[in-house]
């Protein structure tokens, strides 16, 4: 990886995320301070004393901005992630000096991620660099606007980390607000939402069903509370930052949905602020691939997060704020879940419950009888049903409560038992009923189970407790 400043163009020993593989944890998610070697921001002291440590910030705390400003460290840091935008890349860095020189209240600095560019991007971005104090070039070899964010960020010195697409779709008015609750310490991330109702879009109808789409999918079967997970115009405390990136995988365009699940499941406050914003009719995005990606990467995300990949409560810990305690955090998370998210989510839960009973139920019968293998069938199905709803139903994570959840989960399987074994004596009553009948009598039975499943389930076996 190569920066260029002012200065000139070096290899930049700052980003030691460039040897990092995703999901690895670096350096700073274990609380080292790596300075990048970008120019002086503005209102900074041109060299920074060696006697003026990186001042220390925390989650929640508001940032100490004349510490800061000593330590000639940028309060933010704006990331514009570019692939072959020659054309459209030195008016929009001019366009955003000229708004962060004149309007915007805090130091900064602009850094340029030319992820693998074939045109003459990365010439431009060198250019803008060298002229433009507060500029600087990075250049990656590896393409992938989210590969281009994690690296970046995880190199920066800055306090507040932000990125916005290089078409400028969203009017700059827009980014001191969503800085400053991160300046505060009121939240810990802040999003640039579309979709509020007070945001004003001007988009075509395609783009426009697949947004709202893709966050509907969200909300439904992942549970997110966040209104625009697509925006390209969000900000992150560095200090959250640096705790959760190294467990973000992807490399392209899901990168923003996988960090925002992965802050609302840690229970990180985030900041929506409503935007105005302009659809570019020369757009790159493939719209359809990119959906095609965006579902791919949410069930890889969910795969991973019931698999423990990422460690969840450990994250918790490290980022909770106030009196909560961390342990509380994600049953907090699940009691916020709307009832319609959870009936969906349990829904799809309860169809993959009832198809692997099905077959494991026809697999029994090939060597039990009907009553043994309905009961084997419904016990597998009973304790990975009552995990899958635990953790994605009603958001509870973590071993707490564990072995409780899970006998009371048994107590609601031998209530489905008693009434699918109820409907088998009932089929013991007619003669010769045949193979498939009784599998379609037996379905029926599990199916009515599920209704009193789901209010066991919310009112008693995961509800709130003081």
């Amino acid at each position: 990886m190569t920066l260029t400043d002012r200065t000139g163009t070096y290899p930049d020993p700052a980003f030691e995320a460039d040897t990092l593989e995703p999901g690895e944890p670096s350096a700073q998610a274990v609380g080292a301070v790596v300075l990048s070697a970008g120019p002086s921001p503005t209102h900074a002291p041109e060299h920074p004393s060696s006697a003026d440590p990186a001042p220390v910030h925390r989650p929640g705390i508001a940032l100490d901005l004349a510490a800061f400003r000593k330590a000639g460290i940028p309060v933010l840091d704006v990331t514009v992630p570019v692939y072959n935008e020659e054309k459209d890349l030195e008016p929009c860095v001019r366009r955003l000096y000229a708004y962060l020189e004149t309007q915007f209240p805090h130091s900064y600095r602009i850094t340029i991620a030319d992820n693998a560019s074939t045109d003459s991007t990365l010439r431009v971005a060198e250019r803008l660099a060298r002229e433009l104090e507060t500029v600087r070039a990075v250049h990656l070899e590896e393409k992938g606007r989210g590969n281009a964010l994690r690296r970046v960020w995880l190199a920066s010195d800055s306090p507040v980390l932000a990125y916005m697409d290089v078409d400028l779709s969203t009017d700059l008015n827009a980014l001191a607000p969503l800085v400053a609750p991160l300046v505060s310490g009121h939240s810990d991330l802040a999003i640039g939402t579309r979709l509020s109702r007070s945001s004003r879009v001007v988009r075509g109808p395609k783009r426009e069903f697949v947004s709202r789409s893709y966050n509907f999918l969200l909300q439904s079967l992942m549970g997110a509370r966040f209104s625009d997970a697509q925006c390209g115009f969000k900000a992150i405390r560095s200090d959250v930052a640096q705790q959760l990136l190294p467990h973000t995988i992807d490399k392209a365009w899901f990168f923003d949905t996988e960090l925002l699940v992965l802050a609302e499941r840690c229970g990180l406050r985030c900041a929506e602020i409503p935007v105005d914003w302009t659809d570019d009719p020369n757009s790159k995005v493939d719209v359809a691939r990119t959906a095609l990606e965006d579902l791919r990467g949410m069930y890889r995300l969910t795969t991973d997060m019931a698999r423990g990949r990422i460690p969840l409560v450990q994250l918790q810990a490290a980022l909770a704020r106030g009196p909560l305690p961390a342990g509380l955090r994600a049953e907090e998370a699940g009691r916020k879940q709307s009832l319609f998210g959870q009936l969906v989510r349990f829904g799809a839960i309860g169809v993959a419950s009832t198809l692997a009973y099905a077959a494991l139920f026809i697999l029994g019968r090939t060597f039990m009888d009907a009553q043994t293998s309905n009961f084997v069938a419904l016990l597998i199905t009973a304790i990975a049903n009552t995990a899958a709803n635990r953790r994605f139903t009603f958001g509870v994570l973590g071993r707490e409560r564990l072995t409780r959840h899970h006998l009371e989960g048994l107590i609601v399987f031998g209530i489905g038992w008693a009434l699918t074994a109820g409907a088998l004596l009932w089929m013991n009553s007619i003669p010769n009923p045949g193979q498939w009948i009784e599998l379609s009598v037996l379905t029926i039975a599990n199916l009515a189970a599920t209704a009193l499943k789901f209010l066991l389930f919310r009112l008693w076996v995961f509800r709130r407790r003081a």
